[in-house]
Formats: C-alpha cells, structure tokens, sequence
C-alpha cells in the first residue's frame, strides 16, 4: 500500500510539473492570468 501511495503522488507532482511547464510555453495566457487577478484589486 505504501508503494502505491507514492507511485500516486509521484504521478500527481509530475502531472504538476508538465502544467507548470505548459504554461511557461503559453505567454500570452500567463498574461491573461496576471491581468484577471490585477482587476480583482
């Protein structure tokens, strides 16, 4: 059971990771991220 739990997360933080990595190719919707949180203030 302990194996499995870790094969879970390890699968979780690589799954985190290849989104962070996605976005970082993507500028122009960072952007518009930046720009939606800035108008909330």
């Amino acid at each position: 059971m302990n194996a499995l739990v870790r094969a879970l997360f390890t699968a979780v933080a690589l799954a985190l990771l290849a989104g962070a990595f996605f976005l970082y190719t993507r500028p122009d919707f960072m952007v518009q991220m930046v720009n939606q949180l800035w108008s909330c203030f």
